[in-house]
């Protein structure tokens, strides 16, 4: 494959995965178990979900790494772990795209709050961020995607600790934003126009927005990056809000209801889409289809 800063370049619209949580709950991951440590005990799950992922026509299929720094993995035991976590989640990916799709690194927020609001300092989160994504990337991931960050000084953390390791490896930077009667702002108060200024400065090739809300909204976040991003964007929406329907939760947009809206996507500019949680490889099989369709 060409690389993928070069695709986007040339104005092709690349299509992400999916949400895993939910994959790797219906292969047998309990609540409150650590999902990075399937990467260790159950290898063949993460390759059966990115082979799905991959079917369904992903360009991008993600590593099951989004909570493995090892402030998030000592809470289970695991900071020890780090390394081997994050390689082997590469290392599984790696023969099932077998240069069909990125692999793509997850690396999500340390469950942390920085100084002065929380406990955390800058520099233990950066040195946090720095094992992890320094792992990821010595393992041969074709990307790092640092995603799902609502405190902008952490995803710079973040940003700023994979450029550090790799001057060239693409590297996504999304955050997850609230709307409010003042426009969209992240849970710690961050602006797109400030996220999108933040992120390029600290070194992201491709910006944008994931989780926390369905599509419709995620179309109007899209509107405000392409007011202000000098970047690829990339959008990847839940399913909708999850709702409780007899006591179980469920995410209402379906695959058709998604895919519907790809176009509006593409005419606001957005280079990736994909999903987030409560999608499933039939709401990126749709995605994808939408994605070419209107392509060609």
């Amino acid at each position: 494959m060409r690389a993928p800063l070069e695709r986007l370049a040339a104005g092709e619209i690349l299509s992400g995965d999916g949400a895993w949580g939910t994959q790797l709950m219906a292969r047998g991951l309990a609540p409150g178990d650590c999902p990075e440590s399937m990467n260790l005990t159950k290898p063949e799950v993460l390759a059966e979900v990115a082979g799905l992922y991959l079917a369904a026509g992903a360009d991008l299929v993600t590593t099951n790494t989004f909570g493995g720094s090892p402030l998030n993995l000592a809470s289970h035991g695991l900071d020890d772990r780090t390394e081997e976590i994050n390689r082997s989640a590469v290392e599984v990916l790696k023969p099932v795209t077998n240069g069909r799709a990125y692999v793509s690194a997850s690396v999500g927020p340390t469950g942390k709050i920085l100084e002065p609001y929380g406990d955390t300092s800058q520099e233990l989160i950066a040195e946090a961020f720095s094992r992890q994504i320094g792992a990821l990337i010595d393992a041969g991931a074709d990307l790092v995607c640092v995603e799902t960050m609502i405190d902008l000084r952490e995803a710079e953390l973040a940003v700023r600790a994979a450029r550090s390791h790799s001057a060239d490896i693409p590297l996504i930077a999304t955050m997850t934003f609230d709307a409010t009667p003042r426009g969209f702002f992240t849970t710690m108060g961050n602006t797109v126009e400030l996220a999108c200024t933040t992120l390029v400065e600290a070194g992201a090739d491709i910006v944008g927005s994931n989780c926390g809300n369905g599509i419709d909204t995620m179309i109007e976040i899209a509107r405000e990056f392409s007011k202000h991003a000098s970047v690829p964007v990339i959008i990847q929406s839940n399913a909708g809000l999850p709702e409780n329907r007899d006591g179980e939760l469920v995410y209402p947009e379906s695959p058709e209801y998604m895919a519907e809206r790809v176009s509006q996507l593409m005419d606001l500019g957005v280079a990736i889409i994909g999903g987030c949680c409560g999608t499933t490889p039939d709401h990126i099989r749709a995605i994808r289809a939408a994605i070419d369709v209107d392509r060609y």
